[in-house]
C-alpha cells in the first residue's frame, strides 16, 4: 500500500500527521524518538491509528473544523485556514476535495504534507484525486493554484502516493497547469 504518516522529530515536541497504526518496533522507535506531542489528521479518511497513538502518547490531535460535527473521532483542537499548530507547522484549508476543509500542512514553508487531493500514485509525478471522487473540481483546481503558488515549497509528501523530495513547487505548478488545460478542453 502507499499510504503514508509523517513524523517530524522536534526538540519542543514531536508531530505526527495521518498516522498509521504501529507495529511493535515501530511504536519502540517513535518512544526512542522521544515521543509524540502533537497528532494532526489532515481529513476523515486519515483517522487511522490516530486514536491508539493518542491512547499511547497522550498527544493532542488537531481535526479540520470544517468537519467538526461529523469526525469519528473527539479531537481536542480543531484546525482553519492559516491556522499555526507549532511553530514552523501552518494549517492550509483546501475546498473541493472529497471531504469538507481537507487540510494540507506547511511545514517550515519548503515541506508540504497533503492528505487526499493531491497524491502521487507514480514516482516522481504529482496528481489530483480523479473529478469522480471530488466534491466539486472547480474549487479543487483554485484550492491546487493556491498550493501551487507557495514557492517555496521543495518537498511534497502525499498522504497516498510517492514522496517528492525536490522541485515540490515546479511540480504543483505543472500539475495545476495540466488539470487546468484539461478542464478547458471539457
Amino acid at each position: 500500500m502507499d499510504f503514508h504518516s509523517v513524523l517530524w522529530v522536534r526538540a519542543e515536541g514531536n508531530v505526527v500527521v495521518d498516522p498509521l497504526p504501529l507495529s511493535d518496533h515501530e511504536r519502540t522507535r517513535l518512544v526512542q524518538f522521544g515521543g509524540v506531542r502533537h497528532i494532526v489528521i489532515t481529513n476523515s479518511d486519515h483517522v487511522r491509528g490516530a486514536g491508539a497513538l493518542r491512547e499511547l502518547s497522550g498527544a493532542k490531535l488537531y481535526g479540520p473544523i470544517a468537519e467538526r460535527d461529523n469526525f469519528p473521532i473527539d479531537c481536542d483542537d480543531w484546525l482553519s485556514d492559516g491556522d499555526t499548530i507549532v511553530p514552523g507547522l501552518a494549517a492550509l484549508a483546501l475546498e473541493g476535495s472529497k471531504t469538507p476543509g481537507e487540510l494540507a500542512l506547511l511545514l517550515e514553508q519548503a515541506t508540504l504534507i497533503t492528505g487526499d487531493m493531491v497524491r502521487a500514485p507514480r514516482g516522481g509525478r504529482l496528481d489530483l484525486l480523479p473529478d469522480a471522487k471530488l466534491a466539486d473540481s472547480r474549487l479543487a483546481l483554485a484550492s491546487l493554484r493556491r498550493l501551487a503558488n507557495l514557492l517555496g515549497v521543495q518537498a511534497v509528501l502525499p498522504g497516498d502516493g510517492w514522496p517528492v523530495f525536490r522541485d515540490g513547487h515546479q511540480m504543483l505548478s505543472e500539475l495545476h497547469r495540466e488539470r487546468k488545460l484539461s478542464r478547458l478542453g471539457e
